[in-house]
Order: C-alpha cells, then structure tokens, then sequence
C-alpha cells in the first residue's frame, strides 16, 4: 500500500496551510475547525485550533489524511480545462503576436478591490515550479501556488457587445468585486 506523502502536518498554522494550500479550508471546515478566517490563524497550529474546538486527536488526524489526499491529487492541476473557442483565440492571438507555438500563462496574482485577479501573458517555457497541461493543443503554464487557485477552473473565451476576452470560471471563488476583475 502507498502512503500518501504528508505536505500538511498538526504543527502547521492554519494561515500557513490556508495560505499554501487553499483547498485544505473547505475540508476543515467539514471537520468543524472553523479558524481558517480567524485572526489568530497565522499563529495558530491546526492542532491547537482543532483542541480548542473539542476535537480529539483521532478527529484531527482524520482530518489531516483527507486535506494531505486532497492535496496530492490535485498536484497535477487535474481539473484546469480550456475550451475549444478559448484554445483557437490564445492560437489567433499568438500569431498576430509573433508569439506562434507559445503557450498560455496563468497566474494568480495579489490585487483588486477583493484581494485576488488573474494574470494572462505568452510564455514558451517552463519555470521551475510550473505545472504543464496540454489542453486542446495549448499548453497552459501555471505555478504551483496559482493552480491550487484554479482547481476546476474552466477558461473560456467570450466575444460580446460588451466587449471580448478570457473569462474564468473558478468554483473556488467566494465573492468577486463589483468590476468583476478581482475575487477572493
């Protein structure tokens, strides 16, 4: 039986684990350890806020192989898709460009009105901590700290009287800004 490698541990703050690996909120959220928006959260182990909310040591490590599951899975940044449309306008624009064969990066980035926006630029090379998906013969470039951001994301490509240009649609979003240019 393979173990799964543990990346989150009861000695980590919650802020730091929120921060690193925002998929592990929801999960502990689930388990009742509800400190993720706290103010003592950067200070705080997960094993001292889950104490302080009555959990036992077994409820803990529970909690912990599901969030380290859950966070090997989706290191590949499985999940992340480009449509059709999306993926022939990234082909046009290169090209007009001179950017032709080039890739997508995608990023986020700290900034708006609510805390987060997307970051779209022409890249042709791997960084050291990118993650690669080839998707609809475009490769997306993202690292790793924004594709924890983007899991389950679908980039499209809208054209309309209003205007053209990439759309995100991220299940991880809480709430976006009025502009619709940044979310948390």
């Amino acid at each position: 039986m393979q173990k799964t490698q543990q990346l989150v541990s009861k000695e980590m703050t919650i802020g730091d684990v929120v921060t690193k690996y925002p998929i592990a909120a929801d999960i502990m959220l689930n388990h009742g350890l509800h400190c993720i928006g706290c103010h003592v959260n950067p200070y705080e182990s997960i094993e001292m806020g889950a104490k302080s909310h009555g959990m036992s040591d077994s409820e803990v490590e529970s909690m912990l192989k599901e969030v380290n599951n859950r966070i090997a899975g989706y290191k590949d940044s499985e999940g992340i898709r480009l449509t059709d449309f999306a993926a022939k306008k990234i082909k046009e624009i290169s090209e007009k460009e001179n950017k032709k064969g080039y890739g997508l990066r995608v990023a986020v980035v700290a900034g708006g009105c609510a805390g987060y926006q997307y970051a779209m630029s022409f890249e042709n090379k791997k960084g050291n901590d990118d993650i690669v998906i080839e998707n609809n013969g475009v490769k997306l470039y993202i690292d790793n700290e924004s594709s924890e951001f983007l899991k389950g994301s679908n980039i499209d490509f809208i054209e309309g009287l209003q205007g053209a240009g990439f759309k995100i649609n991220n299940p991880n979003v809480n709430k976006g800004c009025g502009c619709g240019k940044s979310f948390s």
